[in-house]
C-alpha cells in the first residue's frame, strides 16, 4: 500500500475535532452520547462558526470557546428537562434563539420533542432553517417574526430564553403562547434577584436550578416559572 494510501485511511478515521471534548462532557452530564448524535452536535457548530464569519450570529470566534460558551452550555439543560418531561413530547419555543441555542442542541438531542425557534431577525432565523435542513432535523422548525406576533394558535409546553430579555419581558412577551399547565425556563448566569423583584403577582420562580456546564467555570442557572390560572 502507498503513503498515500495510509495517509487517506489516518485521515478517514481521525477522530472529528471536539469529538473527544463533547464526549467527555456528555459523560460528565450523565448523557448518553451516540456516535450520530456527536457528529450532528459538532456540525452544528461547524456551521455556527462558518456563518459567523459573515452574518455574525455570535460574539464568540474562537472555536473551543464555541464549543464550551454554545453548545456545551446548553447540553447542561437538557437533563433538568428530560427531568420534567417524564418521558413525554414537549413542544418547546426557544425566544430569541439567535444561532439557535438552545433550541438546536435540545432538537438534535430529543429528536421527540418538537422545537420551534423564533427571532425578529431575517439572517438568524434563516441559519436556523438551513440547520433544519442540513443536519435532517424535522422537529426543528425556524419563524422569522416577534414572538408576540405569532399566531394564538401557537401554544408550547415550555417556553426557553437564553440571554434574551429581563425575566418581566420574557414572561410578558410570551404568555400567549404558553400552553395551559406549561412552563417559562431561562437561562441565567447568577439568579437575578433585582428582576424576580420586577414580576408581577400573575408570575412565580417554582424553582432556581444551579447548572455546572463542563470546561465552562462561569456561574449558570436555571429560572423555573409559571402563571397563575388567571393570567392564562
Amino acid at each position: 500500500m502507498s503513503d498515500d494510501s495510509h495517509s487517506a485511511d489516518a485521515q478517514s478515521s481521525a477522530t472529528p475535532p471536539f469529538r473527544d471534548e463533547l464526549c467527555s462532557a456528555a459523560a460528565q452530564l450523565g448523557l448518553p452520547m451516540e456516535p450520530a448524535v456527536a457528529d450532528r452536535l459538532l456540525a452544528y457548530l461547524a456551521l455556527l462558526r462558518r456563518w459567523n464569519k459573515v452574518y455574525n450570529l455570535s460574539a464568540v470566534r474562537d472555536p473551543a470557546e464555541m464549543l464550551t460558551h454554545h453548545v456545551l452550555d446548553c447540553l447542561a439543560v437538557v437533563p433538568p428537562l428530560q427531568r420534567h418531561a417524564k418521558g413525554r413530547p414537549l413542544r418547546i419555543l426557544d425566544v430569541g434563539s439567535g444561532g439557535g441555542l438552545p433550541g438546536v442542541v435540545l432538537a438534535i438531542m430529543q429528536p421527540e420533542w418538537s422545537v420551534t425557534c423564533v427571532d425578529a431577525v431575517a439572517k438568524k432565523a434563516s441559519f436556523v432553517r438551513q440547520v433544519a435542513g442540513d443536519l435532517a432535523l424535522p422537529n426543528l422548525r425556524s419563524v422569522h417574526a416577534r414572538v408576540e406576533d405569532m399566531p394564538a394558535s401557537a401554544q408550547f409546553d415550555l417556553i426557553v430564553s437564553r440571554a434574551f430579555a429581563s425575566l418581566a419581558d420574557f414572561t410578558s412577551w410570551t404568555r400567549e403562547r404558553l400552553a395551559p399547565g406549561g412552563v417559562w425556563l431561562a437561562m441565567k448566569g447568577r439568579a437575578p434577584d433585582d428582576e424576580v423583584a420586577e414580576l408581577g403577582p400573575d408570575v412565580s420562580v417554582f424553582h432556581v436550578e444551579p447548572l455546572r456546564v463542563p470546561g465552562l467555570p462561569a456561574q449558570r442557572c436555571l429560572m423555573w416559572l409559571n402563571a397563575s390560572p388567571k393570567a392564562r
